[in-house]
Order: C-alpha cells, then structure tokens, then sequence
C-alpha cells in the first residue's frame, strides 16, 4: 500500500479527525494550527499553507490514522493504523490504572 502523498484535503482531514476521535481544539494545538483554521479547512475548504497542512497531517497520524494514496484499485483515504481489536486491547491498557505518567497527557 503507498501511503497518501499529497496534501491533505479537507475531506479527507475531516475523516482523519472523525476516526481519532479529538475535537478541533485538540489537534489544533498538536498541530500548531488555530483550531478555527482547522474548522475553516475542513468544513469551508479554506486552504491552509504548506506548513500547516504538513502539521496537521503529522498530529492526525500522531493520533493514529494512515492516509492511502489514490492507486489503480481505489481512490485516497485514510482508515485506522491499529485494527479494531488492537485499539480494544490499547484502550483496555489505559484503563488499568495507576499512577500517570507524562505519555498519558
């Protein structure tokens, strides 16, 4: 599989966030991106600038999504880097408790 090459668009940055579950404020800021501009790109297509983009592509895959590039099988996208029964396995991780630690803020 080709990982997603281009710049993000705003379709596709819209389901990125949607799969990682963060709001606009939360990748805004991993992203050193005004969580309105993110809003504005994602719902608006109001462009971003290179560097913006690459950094919100950067945060999103952070957060745990692969972007797909457009081949002869399929068009771009982006789908999940962990399967469902991996992130169950994350997630019960996280809820075991104990004292946190500073990769848990």
């Amino acid at each position: 599989m080709k990982r997603y090459a281009d710049l993000l668009t705003p379709d596709v940055a819209r389901a990125a966030r949607a799969l990682t579950r963060v709001s606009t404020e939360v990748i805004g800021e991993a992203a050193a991106v005004d969580p309105a501009r993110v809003r504005d790109f994602e719902h608006r297509g109001v462009s971003l600038d290179a560097d913006s983009n690459h950094r919100l592509r950067a945060a999103l895959e952070e957060y745990g999504v692969v972007f797909i590039a457009e081949d002869d099988d399929g068009g771009y996208g982006v789908r999940r880097k962990y399967s469902s029964s991996r992130i169950r396995q994350l997630q019960n991780w996280e809820a075991e408790g104990g004292p946190a630690f500073e990769d848990d803020s």
